[in-house]
């Protein structure tokens, strides 16, 4: 292989890509796309007192928390600043926020495969995955005048 044919590193400045209101308290801001991998990168915001609904990986998950702080309701860990948390794929867990955090939580996420969102009966009532984000960041972008960002994969 010779160095023309090795591919570039992809950079993307946070400030080239919005954080959008996903409501409920969350907000999100897409990172990167790969539909054949099946990989999402985002960085999420979450409001003191949120809670996700209750699912399902499909594939694995790294959590990077760079502030405020969140667990899973179903364990006792809970993720800090600086903490670094590994899914293996078909966990099952609710991500909750503290009411009485001080500080909005922001984490940066790499998941693989689908989040299955589950009710009660472990029924699936809807999915996630790298092509569904990707429609639906886009479209709260060109809805809150921020046309199409230049997410790395899109």
């Amino acid at each position: 292989m010779t160095t023309l044919e090795i591919p570039r590193a992809l950079h993307l400045a946070m400030d080239e890509v919005p954080m959008v209101d996903a409501g409920g308290g969350v907000e999100l801001q897409l990172l990167q796309v790969d539909v054949e991998r099946g990989l999402w990168v985002l960085r999420n915001r979450f409001a003191p007192g949120v809670r996700v609904q209750r699912h399902k990986h499909t594939g694995h998950v790294h959590a990077f928390t760079s502030a405020g702080r969140w667990k899973y309701a179903e364990y006792p860990e809970v993720n800090t600043a600086g903490s670094y948390l590994y899914e293996p794929a078909n966990s099952i867990h609710t991500l909750v926020v503290p009411e009485d955090n001080t500080e909005t939580t922001e984490v940066v996420f790499a998941i693989y495969g689908a989040n299955l969102n589950l009710d009660e009966h472990d029924n699936v009532e809807s999915v996630i995955d790298a092509v569904s984000i990707r429609a639906a960041y886009l479209a709260l972008c060109e809805a809150t005048g921020h046309g199409r960002p230049p997410v790395i994969g899109c």
